[in-house]
């Protein structure tokens, strides 16, 4: 698989769709699977993402065939909680 042939574009609701064509690898004539995981052919993944993802800062590398996507996501700050006390009734 080539950089080329991968294709990541963001739809409607936030979904990211990551889709493209893999080649089957290539094996000596003789030579003998005992599992073949992947498989050459067309592929396409959908992910939905957060609404804090900050979409306009995705951003792609492929580097030795290996393709890492990295969505930021905006900080959410935790309500501060704070501790009641329980009076006796007397």
């Amino acid at each position: 698989c080539h950089k080329d042939d991968i294709k990541i574009q963001l739809e409607e609701g936030n979904v990211l769709q990551v889709s493209g064509k893999a080649a089957k690898p290539d094996a000596p004539e003789n030579a003998v699977w005992h599992v073949n995981e992947r498989s050459g052919g067309q592929f396409s993944r959908e992910f939905v993402l957060p609404d804090n993802a900050k979409v306009d800062q995705i951003k792609a590398q492929f580097e030795n065939g290996v393709l890492t996507v990295t969505v930021p996501k905006e900080t959410v700050t935790k309500p501060k909680t704070r501790s009641i006390s329980i009076s006796s009734k007397l």
